[in-house]
This record gives C-alpha cells, structure tokens and sequence, in this order.
C-alpha cells in the first residue's frame, strides 16, 4: 500500500476522532463551532477522482454524524464541499501551478492560494451544514453570523495544522 494512502486513512480517522471527542464539546456561545474534519477532503491530492472524493467525503460526514446525532448533516455538507472542490481548485489555479503528486497544501501551492481554496470551500461547507441544521430561513442572519464565525475559527485551526504537521519544502 502507498504512504500517500496510509498517510490519508490515518488522517481520516484521526480527523474523525479528533473532531468527536474533542472539537464537538467547543461551543463558544453558541455562534462558533470548529469543524477540523473538513482538513481532510482540503488535503486529498489534485489526482483524486471525483468518484473517490465523494465517497470519501460521504463516509467522513457520516463517520462525524454517527457519534454526533446529526443524521446526514455532516455527510451532506462534506459532499456539496467536496463536489465544488475541483471547481474551486480550476477557478482559483491553472494546470501549471500544480502537478501530479501534489497535495493543496501551504508548502506546495503558497499561503495566499491555500488560504483562498480553504476559506471558499470552508465556508461552503459551513453554510450548508447550518442551513440544514436550521432548515428554515427565518433566522437567515443570525445564522448566517454561525456560518462566518465557525468558517474563520475553522480556517484558522486548518491554517494551523498546515504549519504544524506539514514538513516545509526542501
């Protein structure tokens, strides 16, 4: 088996006890709510196919809303984030920016691109996993402050990881 495979199961499973255990019992008054699980499907290299990004993004979002109570929230959000992923990476990117073996990661791509792409498909997620939990539009604007104010925390804490746990370029 491939490092880059054992390297993403292993991010996968991690991701999905990380946000579990620890990151689902931070509610800062009730307006912001980190979800780290979505590092996953940020960091999954350009070469993934659509068909392995679903699926995988599916079983992530219902890894979350198995030990959460949120039947199908999380695995529709990561899908819709991970069925707009490849149209974010071709909006923002050009083929020759990146190629065969990257992964969209600070080290590869730079911070200014990194930080676009999360933050678009960061906040795409949120949106809809919010929208869902509320599934009404009465309170579209104290929902939609949810949606900004978990999308920055969550960005932040995804920019963090990146500086962390990624090694710098040699």
């Amino acid at each position: 088996m491939s490092n880059l495979y054992l390297k993403n199961i292993l991010r996968f499973f991690i991701l999905i006890l990380l946000q579990v255990l620890i990151l689902n019992r931070i509610n800062f008054g009730g307006y912001i709510n980190p979800y780290l699980y979505v590092y996953f499907i940020l960091l999954l290299p350009f070469e993934t196919p659509g068909w392995l990004l679903l699926i995988s993004s599916f079983l992530l979002g219902m890894g979350v809303d198995m030990f959460s109570g949120t039947p199908g929230m999380h695995a529709a959000s990561s899908v819709l984030m991970a069925f707009f992923r490849p149209m974010i990476i071709k909006s923002i990117a050009s083929k020759k920016e990146y190629e065969a073996g990257m992964q969209p990661s600070i080290r590869d791509l730079g911070f200014r691109w990194f930080f676009t792409y999360a933050l678009i498909l960061i906040f795409i997620h949120n949106l809809a996993l919010f929208y869902i939990e509320v599934f009404r539009l009465s309170d579209f604007f104290g929902t939609l402050q949810r949606v900004i104010y978990s999308t920055i925390f969550t960005l932040l804490l995804v920019l963090l990881t990146q500086y962390l746990f990624i090694k710098p370029s040699k």
